[in-house]
C-alpha cells in the first residue's frame, strides 16, 4: 500500500509539472501584450520605450521565457504567486477571495451528487425494471445531455423572475447571512450537481447490476440474510468502486462547470476569476488559478486511489 501511494504522488506531481508547463506556455502564445491592459492608451503614447520597459521589468516580462517559468515556480515554492497586472494586486490575495467561494460550491455540489447518484443507483439496480428504475435512469438520461448553461438560465427566469422564489444572482457567505447565503447557492449548485448526479446514477446502477449477479450474492440470500445486510456489507462494497473512480473525474467536472456558472449567476469565485484573467492576459492570476485547480484534482485523485484499498484489499498487494 506504501507503494501505491508513493507511485501515486509521484504521478500526480509529475501532472501537475506538465500542467503548469502547458497553462505557462499557452499564455504566451495568446495574441496581445499584457503591458497594453495595464497602460491605457493614452499613456502609452506619453510614455518612452524606456519607461514601457521599466513597467515591464517591474513584472518580469523582460526576460526570456524560461526565465520566467523558473522564477514562477520558485515564487510558487516561496510562497509568492505573483503580482497581478490587472487587478493590481497580489495574486494570493485574490485567490483567498475567491476561492473559498468555489470550494462551497463545489463541495455542497460533489456531497449531493456523490449521495443522490449513489443512492438513485442502487435504487434503480435493485427495484430492476419496476417504475423507480424507469424514473430515475429516464431523469438519468436527461441530466447528462441538458446542457447546464441553459438549465441555468432557465432556473433564472422560472424560479427568479417569475415565481420570485430564489435570488437572481450574487453570493453572500454563510458566515454572514446562513438563510440567504443557502437561496443564493440553490441554483448553481443544482446546475453543477445536475451531470454527477446522472452520471453516478448510471454508472451505480450498472455496477451494482453486475455484482448482484455474483455466486456470494445468491449465497447470501439463499441463506436468509435481510435486504438491508445484504446491500449495505455485500453489494455497496463490491460495486462502488468503478463509482468511487467516477467521483474522482467528477471533481474535475465541478471545478469546470464552476466557470460557466460563476459567469451565469454573477459569483465573484475561481472560475470567474480565471476567465477575466484570461481575456486581460493577465498571466499570473490565469497561471496560479490553473495549477490550484489542478493540485485539488490530483489530491482528489490520490485519496480515489488509497480509497481503492479500503473496497478492494487486493489493490493493497498491486
Amino acid at each position: 500500500m506504501t507503494n501505491l501511494i508513493i507511485r501515486r504522488i509521484f504521478l500526480a506531481i509529475i501532472v501537475i509539472f506538465i500542467v503548469s508547463v502547458i497553462v505557462f506556455l499557452v499564455m504566451r502564445l495568446l495574441p496581445g501584450d499584457p503591458i497594453m491592459v495595464y497602460i491605457s492608451q493614452q499613456q502609452f503614447e506619453m510614455l518612452s520605450d524606456e519607461q514601457i520597459q521599466v513597467v515591464r521589468a517591474e513584472f518580469g516580462l523582460d526576460k526570456p521565457c524560461p526565465v520566467q517559468y523558473i522564477n514562477w515556480i520558485f515564487g510558487i515554492i516561496r510562497g509568492d504567486l505573483g503580482q497581478s497586472i490587472f487587478f493590481s494586486e497580489k495574486v494570493s490575495t485574490l485567490i483567498m477571495e475567491r476561492l473559498p467561494v468555489t470550494l462551497h460550491l463545489g463541495i455542497v455540489a460533489f456531497t449531493i451528487s456523490a449521495i443522490l447518484g449513489i443512492t438513485f443507483g442502487t435504487i434503480c439496480a435493485l427495484r430492476r425494471g419496476k417504475w423507480l428504475d424507469t424514473f430515475f435512469t429516464t431523469v438519468a438520461n436527461l441530466g447528462i445531455t441538458v446542457p447546464v448553461f441553459w438549465l441555468g438560465i432557465l432556473l433564472i427566469y422560472v424560479l427568479g423572475l417569475q415565481l420570485k422564489i430564489l435570488p437572481l444572482f450574487g453570493y453572500t457567505s454563510p458566515f454572514q447571512d446562513f438563510w440567504l447565503s443557502t437561496k443564493q447557492i440553490i441554483m448553481p449548485v443544482f446546475c453543477l450537481a445536475i451531470y454527477p448526479i446522472a452520471s453516478s446514477t448510471r454508472q451505480a446502477r450498472s455496477a451494482i447490476l453486475e455484482v448482484t449477479r455474483q455466486d456470494y450474492i445468491r449465497t447470501a440470500w439463499s441463506k436468509g440474510l435481510n435486504e438491508r445486510t445484504i446491500v449495505v456489507r455485500h453489494i455497496l462494497k463490491n460495486g462502488l468502486i468503478p463509482v468511487i473512480t467516477l467521483q474522482g473525474i467528477q471533481v474535475s467536472h465541478i471545478l469546470g462547470g464552476s466557470v460557466i456558472m460563476e459567469t451565469v449567476f454573477n459569483i465573484p469565485g475561481m472560475g470567474r476569476l480565471i476567465v477575466s484573467s484570461v481575456f486581460a492576459h493577465d498571466y499570473a492570476v490565469v497561471q496560479s488559478g490553473i495549477l490550484i485547480s489542478a493540485v485539488m484534482v490530483s489530491i482528489v485523485n490520490l485519496f480515489v486511489d488509497i480509497s481503492y484499498c479500503w473496497f478492494d484489499p487486493r489493490v493493497r498487494y498491486g
